[in-house]
């Protein structure tokens, strides 16, 4: 359980913007709903994540006007779009849900248009290491339903060690189904953790 000072901490989070050598990720808001919904009408993106399907005109306000600032505000969720600076044309979405103190699991998808170019793996390695040394978190972890082997990819060009199956590991509309789940640490971008950690003996 959080401290009482930890749950303040959160409450007074501020969203941030961040930026990587190729993008500019920042949270989403009113103004950039026509772009969420647009992009969220891709059948793949409706397929492998837990979005709506259909994905109506009010998913994408209630997404940018309550979903995300909400997050931010109580410190739930960590939402950022992803965004090419010079156009500012919307590649994707990533966000760090918090689990746990000090885990959080990562979840992202990419517009059709801008698959391929290793865009979200940069995102999230961006992201990732913002949370390790800005907020905290120790472990993130990342879950995918076995066969979305785009979202593996992405997960382990990051860097994450993909751990095994969790059978009925997540819910997506309606539906359990079997996920692979992955992780990655602050000592595998070479930052320290804020608790320490001893993994097991390898012959365990």
């Amino acid at each position: 359980m959080a401290s009482l000072g930890e749950a303040e901490q959160n409450r007074a989070m501020d969203p941030v913007t961040l930026t990587s050598e190729r993008l500019l990720l920042r949270p989403v808001g009113p103004h950039d709903t026509d772009a969420v919904y647009e992009a969220c009408q891709d059948p793949e993106i409706q397929r492998w994540t837990t979005i709506p399907s259909p994905y109506l005109r009010e998913h994408a306000d209630g997404f940018t006007e309550q979903m995300v600032p909400d997050g931010w505000a109580d410190g739930s969720m960590f939402t950022f779009g992803v965004f090419l600076p010079a156009g500012g044309e919307l590649a994707g979405m990533l966000g760090i849900t918090m689990l746990s103190p000090g885990v959080g699991e990562i979840g992202f998808w990419t517009t059709k248009e801008h698959r391929g170019n290793g865009y979200i793996t940069e995102a999230a390695v961006r992201a990732s290491r913002w949370a390790f040394k800005d907020m905290a978190i120790d472990r993130v972890e990342w879950r995918a339903e076995v066969g979305n082997r785009g979202s593996r990819a992405v997960a382990e060009r990051a860097g994450f060690t993909v751990e095994g199956v969790l059978r009925s590991g997540i819910n997506n509309k309606g539906v359990r189904r079997d996920c692979w789940i992955g992780s990655l640490l602050p000592s595998d971008m070479r930052l320290p953790s804020t608790a320490p950690y001893l993994p097991a003996p390898q012959h365990a």
